[in-house]
């Protein structure tokens, strides 16, 4: 994919990551719809890349068509869809919140999905889908089993959504980038992190994700 000139959608352009990925995007002069759960930094987003902000709620079963197609109405059509939405929670299986569990599911699991499907009705030959999962997918954690599920379960929507979408042009890439220092204004759902190694810096994630979009890559593992 051509990034200069490419119309793209970024959910969740108010987190760390999010945030980053819309500015090397926008470096590289794509045309930019940015959407995410804090109003400030995204309104601080939106100044410094040019996008376009749209604020939906992806968490209503409605939030993710509507941003999309907002999203389409804004910028003429639609190139590519990234959801870089994401929360976390630490803690043991035995204390593990009914709404905290919910939550992890919906904004980890089906936002995803369903800004993925909203995509399909708008992206042609040659589009692409990117969705942000995570190296727990791959490698769950004590103290993070409902984390590592709902991003295991947004892996295995991406990988069974590429058979489909190869149909209609349309690439999906799977993105599982490993513990990264996003430092993100709002804090676990529950829990305290345990102690981890320094994070990897979000703008070289940002610019690795960038760059597997443009080189057609439909995976990428970045641990």
């Amino acid at each position: 994919m051509e990034i200069a000139g490419a119309r793209v959608l970024v959910a969740g352009a108010s987190g760390g990551l999010g945030g980053a990925i819309a500015g090397d995007l926008a470096a590289r002069g794509a045309r930019l719809a940015v959407s995410g759960r804090d109003r400030q930094r995204l309104a601080a987003v939106a100044a410094a890349t040019g996008g376009v902000p749209l604020a939906r709620d992806l968490t209503e079963p409605t939030g993710p068509e509507q941003l999309v197609a907002e999203a389409a109405a804004a910028l003429g059509g639609l190139d590519a869809v990234i959801c870089a939405a994401g929360v976390v929670a630490f803690g043991p299986v035995a204390e593990l919140d009914d709404r905290v569990l919910a939550q992890l599911f919906t904004v980890n699991a089906l936002a995803p999905i369903r800004l993925s499907r909203a995509a399909l009705g708008v992206l042609g030959d040659g589009g692409a889908i990117v969705n942000v999962s995570a190296s727990a997918a791959d490698a769950p954690a004590a103290g993070m089993a409902a984390y590592s599920a709902s991003k295991a379960a947004l892996t295995a929507f991406d990988a069974a959504l590429r058979r489909e979408a190869r149909h209609a042009g349309v690439r999906v890439l799977d993105v599982r980038p490993p513990h990264t220092d996003t430092r993100p204004a709002q804090g676990p759902l529950a829990g305290e992190a345990p102690r981890l190694p320094a994070g990897r810096d979000p703008a070289d994630i940002a610019r690795s994700i960038v760059e597997a979009l443009a080189s057609g890559a439909q995976e990428a593992d970045l641990g």
